[in-house]
């Protein structure tokens, strides 16, 4: 019986403020408060609120047959708290249906697991530790930031008690075989694998308002009768995409809310059909083959690749001497430098350096909120350069190893 696997992305990260030469040793606060606050509060007037009644109104009416599951990055969790505690309540109401899952991710939607297991182990420690503070609900399924995958990843996922990790159905790893299977990673002997139906997803996510598609307009009942088609070929429908695809990338006017309100009724209609969590998914189906990713792959972008955020070497330059500050870090043991440096780790400020202006301009033209990567760039190493000041006057005010604090304050008087 063929299964539609609906999965949500929730991000925001906490973007910097305009940081200049001068402000190096001078100002130690990073982040743009009120442009957080202002993006957050339009988003979640736009996407997170109306869309999340949407789903709850679904829910209600399908008696639990319509699912859904989520990753939401611990930055927006902390910002949802912070800015907007109506949307942290609107996602635990879902939680409580009984028909909404949420997966575990590096809490900073970072990088981290390409330059720091032990920091990759910890924050999805501290994530999962969250989810579980925040819904009552212990992760299952893991899917790393922006679906960044490789078989070490999935490896390390089954280490750490995963069922089932997430991943992009990329061409050019899957070949002749198909994303409408459930899949084992190469190198794991219990782990479940789900692929991205990525033709089908970004119909929604990407070609639903674009009016020179030969597809358009979009209706539920088209894009059900598209599911239905895989009932020979597969048995799951795996839909990853954004959440802001719908209110903000796909505006309310396009009709995107009015879609999705119809899509399950469509969907159902087929005696066969039905929706899973990724955990239900993993634990009624079998693995149809085994998968071997020895490349990194992502969702993001025509080439599936890392390119997006470590494609140019202003971004390897950023992004290593972030991770060169760890060791540093960790042996300060402060947690306004710790929690800095984790914020500083969110894959966006490296997406924003990114220069490919060709087949996927606009995309990173639209989130990116400088004038150019170069001053992404600047930026962000004007912070690290006053983080890095921070952490030497840190370290110079602790008491040399073996010396206690009463010891230190005697030397001081003498």
């Amino acid at each position: 019986m063929p299964a539609v696997c609906f999965y949500f992305q929730v991000h925001q990260p906490y973007r910097l403020r305009h940081y200049t030469f001068f402000d190096i040793g001078a100002n130690p606060f990073y982040e743009d408060e009120d442009a957080n606050c202002d993006i957050l509060l339009k988003v979640a007037r736009k996407c997170y609120l109306p869309m999340n009644d949407v789903l709850l109104e679904l829910i209600r009416r399908h008696e639990g047959r319509f699912k859904v599951s989520f990753s939401i990055s611990g930055t927006a969790l902390d910002q949802f708290e912070e800015y907007a505690p109506e949307v942290l309540e609107s996602f635990q109401a879902l939680g409580r249906t009984g028909c909404v899952e949420f997966l575990d991710e590096t809490y900073c939607h970072s990088l981290s697991f390409l330059f720091s297991r032990e920091e990759f182990r910890e924050q999805v420690r501290r994530h999962r530790e969250r989810i579980e503070e925040l819904f009552n609900q212990s992760p299952r399924v893991f899917r790393n930031t922006e679906l960044i995958y490789h078989n070490d990843v999935a490896r390390e996922a089954e280490d750490m008690g995963y069922d089932a990790i997430l991943a992009e159905g990329a061409d050019h790893v899957l070949g002749w075989r198909s994303p409408s299977w459930l899949y084992q990673p190469a190198g794991c002997t219990r782990l479940k694998l789900l692929l991205k139906n990525y033709a089908l997803s970004d119909d929604i996510a990407f070609r639903f308002s674009n009016r020179d598609w030969p597809e358009y307009p979009l209706t539920a009942d088209k894009f059900a009768a598209w599911a239905h088609a895989v009932n020979t070929h597969g048995e799951l429908i795996n839909l990853f995409m954004d959440y802001e695809t719908f209110g903000e990338h796909q505006w309310e006017s396009s009709g995107i809310f009015d879609f999705m309100r119809a899509l399950p009724d469509a969907v159902l209609r087929h005696p066969d059909f039905s929706f899973k969590t990724p955990t239900e998914a993993a634990n009624s189906l079998s693995p149809r083959a085994r998968l071997d990713v020895p490349q990194f792959m992502s969702w993001a972008d025509a080439e599936r690749d890392l390119t997006a955020w470590l494609g140019n070497d202003m971004q390897h330059d950023a992004i290593h001497a972030l991770y060169a500050c760890e060791p540093q870090v960790r042996a300060l043991n402060d947690p306004g430098l710790t929690r800095a440096w984790r914020r500083l780790q969110t894959s966006d400020h490296f997406y924003y350096m990114c220069t490919k202006w060709f087949s996927d301009g606009d995309v990173h033209k639209y989130f990116n909120p400088y004038g150019s990567p170069y001053d992404a760039y600047i930026n962000f190493m004007n912070v690290l350069a006053d983080f890095r000041l921070r952490l030497d006057a840190r370290a110079d005010s602790m008491p040399p190893a073996g010396i206690n604090g009463a010891e230190a304050a005697q030397q001081v008087s003498r």
